[in-house]
């Protein structure tokens, strides 16, 4: 099955998934300058955010991970995350299943 999305079509702030009940989970993140999501953990995935508007201050177990239009950040989902508009900004999240380690 081939789907299509528009991230301007998400429009569910701060967060609206994709392809709801698909994998892998996909989400548009939309946060005003200042605004940020508390620290939390998405313990069966890795992560990839791509920066596609703004200014994102993407802390990782602390560590601070500023991020431009075109920025890709990965990270496994076990680590603490917390997201931070510096200035408007729009991402593109993609959480995917955890391979197992056989």
């Amino acid at each position: 099955m081939v789907e299509t999305a528009s991230l301007d079509d998400l429009t569910e702030t701060p967060r609206e998934v994709a392809f709801p009940a698909s994998e892998p989970k996909t989400v548009g993140l939309s946060l005003a300058a200042g605004e940020e999501v508390p620290a939390h953990r998405h313990p069966d995935r890795e992560i990839v955010v791509h920066a596609v508007s703004g200014r994102l201050d993407v802390r990782v177990d602390g560590e601070s991970n500023v991020l431009e239009p075109g920025d890709l950040l990965r990270f496994d989902g076990r680590e603490e995350v917390s997201p931070k508009a510096e200035q408007d900004s729009t991402a593109l999240l993609v959480l995917a299943r955890r391979a197992d380690d056989d």
